[in-house]
C-alpha cells in the first residue's frame, strides 16, 4: 500500500494564472512531488521557476538532470528541455519535440504514468491544441487520477476540451478547486500492485519515454508500434508511423517527432502557407531577372528579344498574383477549429455519408 505522491501538472496558453493558483493553494506538509511543464519559447530564460517559488510555501526550480525526487518540491521543466519523472529521479532531456514543442506535456505525464502508476496525479489546464491528452489517457490506463480544468474556467479551452473528449476524466473542476482536490487525493492509500494494461501499450508507453529520454528513435523500433502512413513530419519529412491510445490515433516519425491529430493538421496547413510564400518569393526573383535581361538586351538594340524577355516576365506576374491571392485566401486548420465550425451548422439540414462522401478531395 502507499499514497499518491506524484502531481504532474501541464499547460500552454493561458496557464499561467491556473498554475499559480494551484501551486499556491498547495500546503507546505504536502507529502508529494509537484512537476509542471508549461509550453515555453527555448529563450524564455525559465522564468516560471522564479514565479512559482514566490507563488506558495513549496520550494519550486528547475532540476537537474539525475537528480533526486523529493517530497514537498516542485520542479519546473526548463526551457527548450523535456522533463521527465523515473523512479526516483528525474530526466532532463533535449528528445525530439513532440506536438510542436520542448518541454512538452505528453512526455511527462507518460513518463509518470509509466514509473509510478496508481501513484500520480495528472492535471491539464488551459492551452491551444491538444498536447497533454495522450499523457492523461496513459496516467488512467495505469491507474492514476486525472484532473482537468474545466474549459468554461480556462483561458484557452482546447487542452481541456481535448482531454475530456479523449480521457475518462476524473476531476473537471474550475482552477480554484484543483489545489484541494490534489491535497485530498494525495492522502489516500492505493495499491501499488501493478496496474493492469495491456502488453503492447505497456511497450509503447516504454519506447516513447525512451525516445523523449534522447534514446535514438531508429534503434528504439518506434515503427513497429505502428503502421507507416503517407504524411511526412513537418519537422524532419520523415515518414509517420500511426500509433494509438486506445481508440485515439497519434503519429510518431522514425527520429522521435511525434504529433497529435490537430498539432499535425496545424503544422501541415501551416507549412503550406510557408511554402506558398516560397513560390511567390522564387516566382518575384524569376520576374526581376527576366526584366533586367529585357533591359540589358534593349540596351544592345535586340528590341525582339527584349520584348519577348517582358513579356515573360508579365506572364511570371500573373502567375503571381493568383499565387498571392490563393496564400492570401489560405487558412490554417486545427481539428477543433473544424469542429466549431461544424457546430455553427449545427441547425442547417444533415449531410448525409453519400454527401460527405461525394464532398471529399482525392
Amino acid at each position: 500500500m502507499g499514497k499518491r505522491n506524484i502531481v504532474v501538472i501541464g499547460g500552454s496558453m493561458g496557464s499561467l494564472e491556473a498554475f499559480k493558483t494551484i501551486i499556491g493553494g498547495l500546503p507546505a506538509d504536502l507529502e508529494a512531488s509537484v512537476f509542471v511543464v508549461w509550453h515555453m519559447s527555448p529563450d524564455s530564460g525559465g522564468i516560471l521557476a522564479q514565479v512559482l517559488d514566490r507563488t506558495g510555501p513549496l520550494h519550486a526550480s528547475e532540476p537537474y538532470d539525475g537528480e533526486q525526487i523529493k517530497p514537498g518540491r516542485i520542479y519546473v521543466a526548463r526551457p527548450d528541455h523535456h522533463l521527465l519523472v523515473e523512479n526516483s529521479h528525474v530526466r532532463v532531456t533535449r528528445g525530439p519535440k513532440e506536438n510542436r514543442f520542448r518541454p512538452a506535456v505528453d512526455p511527462l505525464f507518460r513518463s509518470a504514468a509509466y514509473a509510478h502508476g496508481r501513484h500520480v496525479i495528472g492535471v491539464v489546464t488551459s492551452g491551444a491544441l491538444d498536447d497533454g491528452t495522450s499523457g492523461l489517457w496513459a496516467i488512467k490506463e495505469r491507474g492514476g487520477i486525472t484532473v482537468v480544468q474545466d474549459p468554461n474556467d480556462a483561458q484557452m479551452r482546447s487542452m481541456p476540451e481535448s482531454a475530456i473528449r479523449n480521457v475518462r476524466v476524473d476531476h473537471i473542476l474550475p482552477v480554484s478547486e484543483i489545489a484541494n482536490v490534489i491535497v485530498r487525493r494525495v492522502r489516500e492509500v492505493v495499491e501499488t500492485t501493478e496496474p493492469t494494461m495491456d502488453k503492447n501499450g505497456s511497450e509503447q508507453i516504454k519506447k516513447e519515454i525512451r525516445v523523449a529520454a534522447e534514446d535514438d528513435a531508429l534503434k528504439t523500433a518506434v515503427f513497429d508500434l505502428g503502421d507507416l502512413t503517407p504524411y511526412t513530419c513537418p519537422e524532419c519529412s520523415g515518414v509517420l508511423a500511426r500509433l494509438y491510445d486506445g481508440d485515439r490515433v497519434r503519429f510518431r516519425c522514425h527520429t522521435g517527432h511525434a504529433f497529435s491529430p490537430d498539432s499535425l493538421l496545424a503544422a501541415l496547413t501551416e507549412s503550406i502557407e510557408d511554402s506558398l510564400w516560397s513560390a511567390i518569393r522564387g516566382i518575384d526573383e524569376s520576374i526581376l531577372l527576366l526584366n533586367h535581361l529585357g533591359d540589358h538586351f534593349a540596351e544592345v538594340d535586340q528590341r525582339k528579344l527584349a520584348a519577348r524577355f517582358f513579356q515573360k516576365a508579365s506572364e511570371a506576374k500573373e502567375r503571381k498574383d493568383r499565387v498571392r491571392a490563393v496564400v492570401l485566401d489560405h487558412e490554417s486548420l486545427t481539428t477543433e477549429g473544424v469542429q466549431q465550425e461544424a457546430e455553427i451548422f449545427v441547425d442547417t439540414p444533415a449531410v448525409t455519408s453519400q454527401d460527405a462522401s461525394a464532398g471529399r478531395s482525392e
